[in-house]
């Protein structure tokens, strides 16, 4: 996928909703954890429901890791239904990799290449030879996880450090996930990195936007975590959009029912009109 092509899906839905697919089946429907391909068929009606209110889908690994062979094929399944059925939307494999070299190119080929999300998320701190193999697969994707909405965000992203200044020999303090977003910047392929921002640490979106002003931010928390939607876009948004906004618990579990896919629905489109109202 292009990024023009997201761009235009954006202005023609007027949304950046990212729906999170996080199937739990703690949290799920009793009427569907009784079915042997239970994950693959709430994600399909949550899709089929939801589609029309958002541009993207981030599966997160760990809720189909845990359930091994048939987390896998579950995930596979639903992929390939993005993929054969609304291409449109830009996928995100949420897997926080991140290894040495020749580990990271076995990622990229498993999940850029072999499942063909659009993206992948990526932990940066192994540096510049643990992300290249992401970067170097055409028309993909890699989205660094920069600033995150959890509690632990400040023991080390938010620790302040030494950093020269561009053109001088002046140093300047900034934060530990600045300095990821501006060493990054000047890496081959930069234009196809995307950043994690939580939505929760708004203070620190326009310091993000100010290091990156054209890269798409993806920014969970929106919802269940708290986060601003409004504060997000004030700080966020750029002339090409530049956010996608994810949320996962707060569609995904708008109901237990035998109605979860239209609670679902409601919920998407509840934020759809919210998004819209700042395109």
């Amino acid at each position: 996928m292009q990024i023009q092509d997201l761009v235009k899906h954006i202005k023609e839905k007027k949304s950046f909703l990212c729906v999170g697919l996080d199937p739990d089946l703690d949290k799920m429907p009793s009427h569907l954890t009784d079915s042997p391909n239970a994950i693959f068929e709430f994600n399909k009606q949550i899709i089929d429901a939801t589609h029309t209110f958002c541009v993207a889908y981030k599966p997160n690994m760990a809720f189909y890791e845990a359930h091994g062979i048939e987390g896998h094929v579950a995930l596979q399944k639903t992929i390939s239904y993005l993929n054969e059925t609304y291409p449109k939307h830009f996928t995100i494999a949420d897997a926080k990799r991140g290894d040495i070299g020749n580990t990271s190119r076995m990622y990229a080929k498993a999940f850029l290449e072999d499942l063909d999300f659009d993206s992948i998320t990526v932990a940066p701190y192994m540096g510049i030879d643990s992300v290249e193999p992401f970067l170097k697969v055409d028309n993909k994707f890699t989205i660094l996880l920069a600033l995150t909405s959890n509690e632990g965000a400040k023991d080390f992203q938010l620790k302040q450090m030494q950093s020269r200044n561009k053109n001088s020999i002046d140093f300047e303090e900034i934060s530990l996930f600045e300095q990821v977003i501006k060493t990054s910047q000047t890496w081959s392929n930069a234009h196809r990195l995307m950043y994690v921002v939580g939505a929760t640490q708004t203070e620190h979106i326009q310091s993000v936007r100010n290091l990156a002003p054209d890269a798409f931010l993806l920014v969970p928390g929106v919802g269940a975590q708290g986060g601003s939607l409004s504060q997000v876009c004030k700080y966020g948004l750029n002339e090409n959009i530049g956010l996608l906004v994810n949320s996962s618990r707060g569609i995904l579990y708008a109901s237990k029912g035998k109605d979860f896919a239209d609670a679902a629905a409601a919920q998407a489109q509840k934020l759809q009109l919210e998004m819209a109202d700042f395109l």
